[in-house]
């Protein structure tokens, strides 16, 4: 009996050991533009971060504009990046599709920050795609799950915010998102709560191309959408894909928003597949009476579908050990 516990007990011993020594890595890392931290470059510090850590890693930003084309890699789980100040600490880089030109996905790969790791976490940041107003420019591109984007600004022009990735849960709060045409764009399940969304040109906000038989697709809550003063033709989504989906609920719209509502993008088909609905808005473009025929009103008891809990299938971003 004694031959065979010692054995194990030296084994147990050693797998603790191992464990240990894997877990032996730096869990606050700190970005400075000035030398002053760990690093002066995100990416460098993206990098140099463990990959697939047991424990988060913040990534703590100073104030400063940092220029450059960040990838937050599939490795890089548990990682949280955190703005010293969310107007101060600025990433910013100008691609575009015809600068690109990599053929007709050009689109793809013209982000400024783009996250592919799940269970990342973004606080007091601003993602700017400086391009202008010259085509497609995404500003933040996120195919992952379990993303949590709070207290951001997210400026752009044309598609400024790319939510890919088939059932992958992306999540946004209290944050400032501008943009042109289709400028929150792609299949992912979004939720939106308290954001302003901020149209610079008479264009549409969303274009989801949710797939077909999954349950959510974009959705707004609480939030407000404000306008250029010189705007007043802005429609609240088209269908990127056939089965888009996108609902508004206790929102305030601006007198820009078309009193339509919704438009099809030229696809009368669409129509019957796509899933577009508002629930207890409010403001000067909130005109329910005026919609498309095709949009729906919700009840109470069909409002009690989106519930955050729901939308994002027990996930609570609040859970995260930042």
């Amino acid at each position: 009996m004694c031959r065979i516990i010692k054995p194990i007990i030296v084994l147990f011993l050693g797998l603790l050991a191992s464990d240990a020594l894997a877990q032996g890595y730096e869990t606050e890392l700190v970005v400075a533009k000035d030398g002053s931290g760990d690093y002066s470059s995100i990416q460098a510090a993206i990098d140099d971060a463990k990959s697939f850590p047991y424990e988060r890693i913040t990534i703590l930003i100073k104030n400063g504009v940092y220029k450059e084309k960040v990838k937050v890699h599939s490795w890089n789980t548990k990682l949280s990046l955190i703005g010293e100040n969310k107007d101060s600490t600025v990433i910013t880089w100008d691609d575009y599709f015809d600068k690109i030109d990599r053929g007709r996905n050009s689109t793809f790969h013209t982000y400024t920050l783009l996250v592919e790791a799940n269970d990342f976490y973004a606080e007091n940041i601003t993602i700017e795609n400086s391009a202008g107003d010259v085509g497609q420019a995404v500003a933040l591109h996120i195919d992952a799950d379990r993303v949590s984007i709070q207290k951001c600004r997210i400026l752009g022009n044309q598609d400024t915010v790319y939510l890919a990735g088939e059932g992958k849960r992306q999540y946004f709060n209290n944050c400032y998102i501008e943009g042109t045409t289709d400028f929150i764009f792609g299949g992912a399940t979004g939720l939106f709560e308290d954001c302003q969304i901020h149209s610079k040109k008479d264009s549409y906000i969303t274009a989801a191309s949710t797939p077909q038989g999954q349950q959510y697709g974009f959705v707004f809550k609480n939030s407000t959408l404000t306008a250029d003063e010189s705007v007043n033709e802005v429609y609240l989504g088209r269908p990127w894909r056939n089965y888009a989906k996108t609902v508004f609920m206790k929102t305030e719209l601006g007198g820009h928003i078309m009193t339509e509502g919704w438009h099809n993008w030229n696809k009368p088909d669409a129509e019957s597949t796509v899933y577009y609905a508002e629930y207890e808005n409010s403001g000067l473009g909130f005109k329910p009476s005026e919609r498309v025929e095709w949009s729906y009103q919700l009840k109470a008891e069909e409002a009690e579908k989106y519930a955050k809990e729901k939308i994002l299938k027990g996930w609570n971003p609040a859970d995260e050990n930042r």
